[in-house]
C-alpha cells in the first residue's frame, strides 16, 4: 500500500463554511488536493505542498488527520491520510492552473460532488467538527 496525504481546504464566508474541490487532472472528477509524501516532508507538509501545487492555497494545515480513505493509483492501493486546512490565501497563479479547475461550495455539495463514499463521509465529519468550533 502506498501513503499519500490531502486537506480538505476550508474557509468561513458570513458565517458559512466552504469547501474548495479541484479536478482531477483529466478534468473528469472532483476531489480534494492530495499526492504522494515526499520522504522528506511530514504527511502534513506533503497535505499542504499539494493544497499549493493542486489548487493554490495555503494556509494551516491542522493535524491530527481526520480520517483517511483508499484509492487505486498506476494499478496500485494508496491510503490517503486527510487533514483539514484553513485557508488563508488564494492565488490565481500556480503549479496545476492550466489543468485543474477548482471550486469553492458548501460541503453538501462538496459530498455530492466526489465519487468516493469514505471521502464522502469525511466531508461531514468536518463539517461537523467546524461548526462546532464556529460555537
Amino acid at each position: 500500500m502506498i501513503l499519500q496525504s490531502g486537506v480538505i481546504p476550508y474557509r468561513r464566508v458570513d458565517g458559512q463554511v466552504e469547501v474548495l474541490l479541484v479536478s482531477s487532472s483529466s478534468g473528469k472528477r472532483w476531489g480534494i488536493p492530495k499526492g504522494w509524501i515526499s520522504p522528506t516532508l511530514s504527511s502534513e507538509q506533503s497535505a499542504a505542498k499539494e493544497a499549493w501545487e493542486e489548487a493554490g492555497v495555503r494556509g494551516t494545515v491542522q493535524p491530527p488527520a481526520i480520517g483517511h480513505y483508499e484509492t487505486r493509483k498506476f494499478g496500485f492501493i494508496c491510503r490517503v491520510e486527510v487533514f483539514l486546512m484553513q485557508v488563508e490565501q488564494v492565488e490565481d497563479d500556480y503549479p496545476e492552473a492550466a489543468v485543474r479547475k477548482r471550486q469553492w461550495m458548501s460541503f453538501s455539495k462538496a459530498s455530492k460532488l466526489v465519487h468516493k463514499s469514505k471521502l464522502k463521509q469525511l466531508l461531514s465529519q468536518a463539517l461537523n467538527e467546524l461548526e462546532l468550533v464556529a460555537y
